[in-house]
Formats: C-alpha cells, sequence, structure tokens
C-alpha cells in the first residue's frame, strides 16, 4: 500500500511539472515578437553604378565599431528590378530593424526597395531620391549634364563604363590615384536603360531620410541633390566632396547614418 502511495504522489508531481512546463514554454513562445524587437540594427548598404560593394570598405568598420551588424548588397545594375531585388534579399535576411543606405543609383534603389517594414532610415549619399512614377533621369532633365557623364563607354548591350581617366577626373578626384586606379578596375558596367526605369511607390514617403549632399560632385548636379534632399524633407549633410565620400569622407558618411541609427531606435 505504501508503495502505491507513492506512486500516485509520483505519477502526480509528474503531472504538475509537465503542465509547469508547458506554462514555461508557452511563455517563451509569447515573448518571441519581443526578442525579435531588441535585435541589433543591421546597416544595409548599397553600391551605385559604376562601382561593387567594396565602396563601403571604409566606411564599414567605423559602423561595426559601433556595435552594428553592416551588410553591403551587390548589385547586378542590370535593371532597377534587379537591383531592388538584390536588396531586398539582403532586407529579408535581417532579423531586425534595417537602416537602408544607398549611394548614388542606389538612391533610386533604395527608393523602391525601403518599403519593407523592416526598413526603418534611409539614407541617400550623393544619391537620387526620385518620386512615384519618376525614373532617374526625370530627376536629371532640369539640371545640365554632369561632366562626369559626358563621354561614358557604351558597350554592344548598352552597358555604361567610365575610363581611368574620368574616374581619376571626375568620378573620384579626391582620393589617391592608386585609389582611383582601383575604382576604374572593378567598376560594375550599369544599364543605360536602368535609369529610365520608374518607381512606383517612394519609401522616403512613410520613412525618415537622411541626405549627404557633395558640393564638389561632377557625376550629379549639386543643385540636383540639394534640391532633391529638400522634396523629400531629408535631414542633409552637406560636404565638400566629390562623388564618392564614403571613400575620401568615410567618418563625415558613417556619422550620418549613425545619426540615422540613433534617431530610429
Amino acid at each position: 500500500m505504501t508503495r502505491i502511495a507513492i506512486s500516485k504522489f509520483g505519477i502526480r508531481r509528474a503531472g504538475i511539472a509537465i503542465f509547469i512546463g508547458a506554462m514555461l514554454i508557452a511563455a517563451a513562445g509569447g515573448s518571441t515578437p519581443a526578442l525579435a524587437q531588441t535585435a541589433p540594427t543591421t546597416v544595409v548598404l548599397v553600391h551605385g553604378a559604376f562601382a561593387d560593394g567594396s565602396s563601403w570598405d571604409k566606411v564599414i568598420p567605423l559602423l561595426q565599431a559601433k556595435g552594428l551588424n553592416v551588410v553591403a548588397v551587390q548589385n547586378p545594375l542590370t535593371s532597377l528590378a534587379d537591383d531592388v531585388a538584390a536588396t531586398q534579399r539582403a532586407i529579408a535576411q535581417q532579423k531586425g530593424p534595417v537602416v537602408l543606405v544607398g549611394h548614388s543609383w542606389a538612391g533610386t534603389v533604395i527608393t523602391q526597395a525601403g518599403n519593407d517594414d523592416r526598413v526603418k532610415a534611409l539614407v541617400y549619399v550623393a544619391a537620387f531620391s526620385p518620386g512615384d512614377g519618376q525614373s532617374t533621369s526625370d530627376l536629371n532633365k532640369d539640371y545640365p549634364t554632369p561632366p562626369g557623364l559626358a563621354h561614358p563607354q557604351v558597350d554592344a548591350a548598352g552597358f555604361l563604363t567610365l575610363s581611368y581617366d574620368d574616374i581619376a577626373q571626375y568620378f573620384a578626384p579626391d582620393v589617391p590615384k592608386a585609389e582611383s586606379n582601383l575604382i576604374a578596375v572593378i567598376q560594375g558596367p550599369v544599364r543605360g536603360a536602368n535609369f529610365d526605369e520608374k518607381v512606383t511607390t517612394a519609401a522616403w514617403k512613410s520613412k525618415p531620410s537622411w541626405a549627404v549632399v557633395t558640393k564638389n560632385d561632377q557625376m550629379i548636379d549639386p543643385k540636383l541633390l540639394a534640391d532633391s534632399a529638400k522634396a523629400i524633407n531629408a535631414h542633409v549633410t552637406a560636404i565638400a566632396s566629390s562623388h564618392v565620400p564614403m571613400l575620401s569622407h568615410p567618418k563625415d558618411v558613417a556619422a550620418v547614418i549613425l545619426e540615422a541609427v540613433e534617431a530610429v531606435k
């Protein structure tokens, strides 16, 4: 009889333990969204035309030093849709909030890709920021053709590249010659028709935006950059830089990105 009583007591204790365990599992499951919300911010960096992801190599360690996750997208530069898809894949891989950063042509890319709910802020670095139904060319049409785009090299498939001389003189004149030569070697050819492809919904309408306006830019008219930043109500930082401030003024660019990160925490 005693042995049976002990067994019943043991069974009762086991049942209580199972119940408590189930409650703990349910509680843990209920807290999953909160855990997701506390995941660290990721900065997704999107390169522009005549470049690749390595164009951010001076900014990346500055952001990582602040404890941020950083991802640099490799755009194929074959169409707006293709570049948006590459950027969206990078965004989708992140568990926490995203600050989306675009340089030059990639301003158009992040304007479309930034509609993802994970994206909390946009940063335009010497970048285009078209509105609904606008293309990059639509933004350019009311401004003078910048000297850096006067004579691009065009292949039979309609892809554009820049010569060593044009990169050194117009694209990146404020970096050492060895560095501009490297840019020329690794540049990503961009399909010229990309610039006529239109954004459907501009993310800057619903997301806070920051803009780096490059006052010495010879690839995008500086007035276009300033006017566009004003049009999207961006927080503006003007830098006496060429078209590649992330290479010639990486600390200034990193500071703007960090400002955006802090603002949306």
